[in-house]
């Protein structure tokens, strides 16, 4: 969530969002050797599932619509969910019958993911609804990202957009991937219950604020 809209500032969407997702390939496949067992089968599957069908939808708004347009609408939503959620946490728990909400994040993460390499804002709000702990709500993501991404990887082969320059920068920045991963594991054992939920939510206040930044740009 972070790395798409940084990297969108200093270089086009069209090599930054295939960029992103295979850098989150690779931290899922990091992440999952040690933390398969803490994945919410059924909620990852559901996500998933709905994903597939709204990857396609984005990859199309990645080559046709106007971007600035989406990103300035994507970060007033990003931004109005987490001043709302530190303001007053939610009491909310999406139930597991209810799959027409796990409909709803997954499509929108999917379309997030095929047009900006960013699935994670909706999938950060239903895990919040769900109140996992940090290790399943980290693990479920991975579980999430990797499949995911390997179908937005195969979506970008297709449109040209996975290309030399894309590997070029994947392969300079893979070793800083491996140590943030790997020190990132270590942080999220040590968080617990409300300050878990108070840095994800400042984080999607950031990550909505470069959003907003970038629609602003002529």
């Amino acid at each position: 969530m972070v790395a798409a809209p940084l990297l969108a500032l200093c270089m086009p969407m069209g090599i930054a969002t295939p960029l992103c997702v295979l850098i989150s390939i690779t931290v899922a496949a990091l992440t999952l050797v040690q933390d398969w067992d803490k994945i919410h089968v059924r909620s990852c599957s559901w996500l998933l599932a709905w994903s597939a069908i709204g990857i396609p939808v984005g990859l199309i708004c990645l080559l046709r619509l106007n971007g600035q347009l989406v990103k300035g609408i994507l970060a007033v939503v990003i931004i109005g969910f987490a001043l709302v959620s530190l303001v007053r946490p939610a009491r909310t728990e999406v139930r597991r019958e209810k799959r027409r909400w796990l409909a709803v994040f997954g499509f929108a993460a999917g379309v997030l993911g095929g047009a900006y390499g960013i699935n994670g804002p909706p999938l950060v709000v239903y895990g919040a609804m769900q109140r996992w702990s940090a290790e399943r709500f980290r693990a479920t993501l991975q579980g999430y990202f990797l499949p995911a991404g390997i179908i937005g990887m195969i979506g970008f082969w297709a449109a040209g957009l996975w290309t030399r320059t894309v590997n070029s920068y994947f392969l300079i920045s893979l070793p800083l991937i491996v140590l943030a991963t790997v020190g990132g594991r270590e942080i999220n054992r040590r968080l617990h219950g409300r300050s878990f939920m108070t840095l994800i939510y400042i984080a999607l206040i950031a990550i909505g604020g470069v959003l907003l930044m970038q629609s602003l740009r002529k």
